[in-house]
């Protein structure tokens, strides 16, 4: 039998500094926020003979007065370029100095507003608000009727904290990666965090669920009880999440550039997720108990 509970200082450590270093990224780099939140212009085209190097297609629409500009290859003959302006004259005129390069064929093009950029981003931060209170409700309810040793509500806000933990981590890997490979977040980023939460408090809510049907019948303490049911869920969650990952860096490798930055938010968000579900969320639970005990 793993040991989960009786290493929680371990595991609080870990996930203590993982946090804390994420926190940092954010307070240091911030987030790369891409046009759907900025506002701005994104076009990827295909060059249909040779590709020319970024430093050239930067180099071909220096003189359009596009604000900031960005360049990025996508896949083997592809390449992308996001700037500031949102004139469709300056889409055309972008379009004509990359022929001038080399034969092109316009896969994308996407142009939003800076003021429907703002109102997405905080349409993104109520989501994200709006989904953590009713996760609380839920789970406060669903276990309305374990009152002992540990509140029902108690839980619930044990599964919020795991939650802040993988939204976290989540986005100070992104921090990093925009500050040094560019990455950019956009809407789908938003959709793979929500994602992250539905897939994460969904972990938890299975080990909290073994705990309170090993509670009536367990003549074992909390502690134990808690790292039995661990134990008794251990191989679910490790081949959920084995299988999930399987599905998602297939799509990270093999898909397009539009969603591989989705899916690698997805990918790790759901590996801190079952991380957080077993070696977080449980053992804040015991510490809550052991506290009340002492009190």
């Amino acid at each position: 039998m793993y040991q989960v509970i009786q290493k929680r200082k371990i595991w609080l450590t870990v996930s203590g500094l993982m946090v804390g270093l994420s926190i940092a990224a954010l307070a240091v780099w911030g987030l790369n926020f891409g046009i759907d939140f900025t506002g701005g212009s994104l076009i990827e085209v295909k060059f249909l003979n040779e590709r020319p190097a970024a430093s050239e297609a930067r180099q071909a629409l220096g003189d359009l007065d596009l604000g900031s500009l960005i360049v990025q290859p996508a896949g083997d003959d592809g390449m992308i370029f996001r700037f500031q302006d949102t004139a469709e004259e300056k889409h055309q005129q972008v379009l004509t100095a990359l022929n001038r390069l080399s034969t092109i064929e316009e896969l994308r093009y996407d142009s939003v507003g800076p003021s429907i950029g703002q109102e997405l981003k905080t349409k993104s931060l109520y989501a994200a608000v709006i989904v953590i209170i009713a996760i609380i409700l839920y789970i406060a309810w669903s276990f309305r009727k374990v009152s002992k040793p540990v509140a029902s509500w108690k839980y619930g806000l044990a599964a919020n904290i795991a939650l802040f933990h993988d939204v976290m981590i989540v986005l100070g890997v992104f921090a990093v990666l925009g500050e040094f490979a560019g990455v950019e977040v956009n809407t789908p980023f938003v959709a793979a965090i929500l994602t992250v939460l539905g897939y994460s408090v969904n972990d938890t809510i299975v080990v909290f669920d073994r705990i309170r049907e090993n509670l009536p019948k367990s003549g074992e303490d909390f502690e134990n009880t808690v790292n039995i049911s661990i134990n008794q869920t251990f191989s679910r969650s490790i081949n959920t999440v084995l299988t999930t990952l399987l599905v998602l860096l297939s799509i990270f490798f093999f898909g397009g550039s539009t969603i591989r930055d989705f899916a690698l938010a997805l990918s790790i968000g759901v590996f801190v997720g079952a991380y957080s579900s077993i070696f977080l969320a449980s053992p804040i639970l015991v510490i809550w108990e052991k506290l009340k005990n002492r009190v």
